[in-house]
């Protein structure tokens, strides 16, 4: 969709600064230690370590060989203390750890930061077929059906300090979602995040059986309109519903003049999406984000002017695009925070910033991800804090929890669509979307460890 296809055309500037807003310094205090070693600070807060027992590749075909070698780290559970064989690079399992602690029991109970932790390889990956979920992946996004060669990307697994995450389950998530509904609500990396949640609970597999409801919520495509708001599901089995609307900036868009088709639109600052108005009763969780089109070019694009309390803005602070940002993501959080008590079985999550990974330019001047080597590889995250910290800002002292996602995303950059992108223009490169099967899947499998 136009949309979609436009959501990495951002205007440098404009990008830059709301970034190194969102981006700041978060780890204030001393930098984590690990085995009483100090590590350096990397890029967007990004801590990293070299294990002492894995060399980082320097090549493509190294991380295929560790791909091929790492089937068995699958097997690892509850992890305290990573221990391995140098030679075969096969994590070792809780019963072969040597810190003699091997209570899984013990460590479940331990609050987990998902957060901190590193990626590994695990010959058990992806959990879906990028070639197969068509009904629920849209091409654009399957580098399975693209001309794409390597997929060394697809077998990395996340695996957090200290503690584990319980395996993703298509039926233990629908199970633990009977008769309940998940939302998420954001832009197109949102999206990403509903189809990858889509082919993960029907691992890829077409699914005859479930409903499309998205009239229920209002998704009808207009007359005239290119699609609707947003889609809905349900899994009849457990009477599960999971839906994804489209609400690229998170805030109440309205059109000035409704009988005018060229008529500006009123962006309310400060009021939360109608969709979330008018049924966040009908919703048990709900994963909010927003991000990448607060820009001068969408702004002006969609003709959109900012407003705060119902009148146009005239606050010249506010109207930087960065404050604003911040100020719409705070006011929402803080209106579904007020709600909460309304509706106590609800969950709410704010997704952190999906990185974006342009080198030597922008969308539209030459910007490229070309790296097929992941980075991630011998690297750990170990910052208490986001790097996205207007979000961490925003949900500090409520009850919406936060889906951090941005330092572990960060070391990634092999995983955008890249060069191979079928919806961009001749020359223009996709580093702001992921391949799927990628990067999302485990921010849902975060999101399935929270709930």
């Amino acid at each position: 969709s136009k949309e979609d296809s436009t959501d990495n055309k951002d205007t440098e500037e404009e990008e830059k600064q709301v970034e190194e807003d969102t981006v700041s310094n978060t780890n204030q205090g001393e930098t984590p230690i690990i085995e009483e070693k100090k590590v350096e600070q990397v890029k967007r807060e990004v801590i990293a370590s070299e294990p002492k027992y894995q060399k980082t590749p320097t090549s493509e075909e190294q991380v295929k060989r560790e791909v091929a070698v790492g089937g068995e780290a699958s097997k690892t559970t509850h992890i305290k203390e990573t221990v391995s064989d140098p030679e075969s690079n096969i994590l070792a399992t809780d019963e072969e750890r040597t810190d003699g602690s091997t209570s899984t029991a013990h460590i479940a109970k331990q609050a987990c930061n998902y957060a901190k932790g590193k990626w590994v390889v695990d010959n058990h990956r992806p959990l879906y077929s990028g070639s197969q979920c068509k009904q629920w992946l849209a091409s654009m996004w399957a580098c399975r059906l693209m001309q794409r060669t390597d997929f060394a990307f697809e077998r990395l697994r996340w695996q957090p300090k200290d503690c584990s995450m319980e395996e993703f389950e298509g039926s233990r998530f629908l199970r633990r979602m009977k008769n309940k509904t998940l939302a998420f609500v954001g832009d197109s990396l949102g999206r990403q995040q509903f189809q990858s949640m889509m082919c993960m609970i029907t691992g890829g597999k077409e699914r005859r059986d479930v409903l499309d409801v998205g009239p229920e919520f209002g998704f009808i495509t207009p007359e005239g309109g290119a699609r609707p708001g947003g889609w809905a599901y349900r899994f009849p089995e457990t009477n599960t519903t999971v839906l994804y609307h489209w609400s690229s900036t998170l805030c109440d868009i309205e059109p000035i003049n409704i009988t005018d088709p060229a008529t500006e639109h009123a962006m309310h600052l400060d009021r939360p999406p109608a969709f979330l108005r008018q049924y966040l009763h009908k919703i048990d969780v709900l994963v909010m984000n927003t991000g990448h089109h607060w820009n001068r070019g969408k702004l002006n694009g969609n003709r959109w002017v900012m407003h705060v309390n119902g009148v146009p803005n005239t606050n010249k602070k506010l109207a930087a695009l960065g404050n604003a940002k911040n100020f719409t993501i705070h006011s929402t959080v803080s209106w579904v925070n007020s709600q909460l008590p309304l509706h106590p079985g609800l969950k709410a999550f704010y997704r952190s910033l999906s990185p974006r990974h342009f080198v030597g330019g922008e969308w539209n001047t030459g910007g490229s991800c070309n790296n097929t080597t992941p980075m991630s590889i011998g690297k750990e995250v170990l910052q208490e804090e986001s790097s996205d910290y207007s979000a961490g800002r925003s949900v500090k002292g409520t009850g919406v929890k936060l889906l951090d996602i941005t330092a572990l995303s960060n070391i990634r950059d092999e995983g955008h669509i890249s060069r191979f992108s079928i919806s961009a223009s001749r020359g223009v490169q996709d580093c702001l979307h992921w391949c799927l099967p990628g990067v999302p899947d485990t921010w849902n499998e975060i999101l399935f460890a929270m709930i």
